[in-house]
């Protein structure tokens, strides 16, 4: 009798075991219904699996927040989880959604931000897509409380702010943008490049206000570098960098052309003393960078811009100035093949 009795109990908890594995493999495998609207679920940065596991069973996402637990156990994925905003149409299995959740594919704003442009400029594209006041952005990039515990005062993080494709939470503050795109940025200055700097006796204001110089001179990527030694060989020698944009530059976004804006004196102005000026005029990429860190070895002192936007270096004046005139003719002469000529005159 009592042998039976233990036969019986073991099949009971053979057959629960069967059971609750059957069970579990469903849940695991079996995807939810289709949700309509789509469930809504955020995490926060820190926020423990079992109340992730918790939202998403609440929100019809998953049938089981127990196996959801489970499975994040045992695959290690709940420790990868990215904090976002996510929605969820339903009919996915446990694997495809933290799939979602370990790769981060929250609900964003994609804003992808060019090589050269200034904080002005930035703020007008990130408040293009709704995600921040631009008024609100330009004060916090200029002096507010994260650029002022940098130590970027007083010119603010014009220069810092790394041109990239960035993908921002709708619920992105304006400090969360300004931090992700200077995170990037002291990304690029790796222990190398701050040995280079060291070697050139820079500091990293100075070597991002060059770069940013070469980022706005530079229309063609493989003249960066040659436009950089332009200006290091005339800051040797003490000469201006007699630099356009520099000219140009005005942080409010005031644009003037550069003939006028050269005869107007300001600190930004290279025409009108010698030296860098005291900032970034715009928010250079990794490649003026590096060019900024390691310019060619020339000994060209000016140039002149084609228009196809390649340059005509010069190691004098004399030379620069053959060259000016010698575009000129190009100019004039194209201009004069391309225009039709009178009809009496054919």
């Amino acid at each position: 009798m009592q042998k039976l009795n233990i036969r019986s109990a073991v099949s009971i908890a053979a057959v629960l075991i069967l059971a609750t594995v059957v069970a579990w493999f469903y849940l695991w495998k079996s995807p939810a219904p289709r949700l309509s609207p789509p469930g809504e679920v955020s995490i926060a940065k820190g926020e423990s699996f079992r109340s992730v596991a918790r939202q998403l069973k609440a929100a019809g996402v998953v049938r089981s927040a127990t196996v959801l637990l489970l499975y994040g156990a045992l695959t290690g994925k709940a420790r990868r989880i990215q904090p976002g905003d996510y929605e969820f149409k339903g009919e996915e299995r446990i694997p495809d959604i933290m799939r979602h959740l370990v790769n981060g594919d929250f609900v964003s704003i994609v804003v992808t931000i060019p090589e050269g442009l200034t904080v002005h400029q930035i703020a007008e594209r990130l408040a293009m897509t709704g995600l921040i006041c631009q008024p609100d952005f330009e004060r916090a990039a200029h002096d507010g409380p994260l650029v002022t515990a940098l130590g970027l005062l007083p010119l603010g993080a014009e220069g810092y702010l790394f041109p990239a494709t960035y993908k921002f939470s709708p619920r992105a503050q304006v400090n969360d943008v300004l931090t992700a795109m200077l995170m990037r940025f002291f990304e690029v200055l790796t222990p190398q490049a701050e040995e280079r700097m060291f070697q050139l006796g820079l500091t990293p204001r100075e070597l991002v206000t060059m770069a940013s110089i070469v980022e706005k001179e530079a229309k063609i990527p493989g003249e960066r570098k040659l436009i950089a030694s332009v200006f290091y060989n005339r800051l040797r020698l003490g000469m201006p960098l007699q630099s356009d944009p520099t000219a140009e530059y005005s942080f409010e976004g005031e644009n003037q052309s550069a003939a006028a804006a050269v005869r107007v004196p300001s600190t930004f102005n290279t025409y009108a003393f010698a030296g860098l000026p005291p900032g970034p005029i715009a928010n250079p990429g990794q490649r003026s960078i590096e060019a900024a860190l390691y310019p060619a070895q020339s000994d060209y002192l000016y140039f002149v811009a084609r228009d196809d936007g390649t340059h005509v270096f010069s190691k004098s004046y004399q030379e620069h100035q053959k060259a000016i005139a010698m575009l000129r003719k190009t100019v004039w002469h194209d201009a004069a093949k391309s225009s039709p000529l009178p009809r009496a005159a054919r």
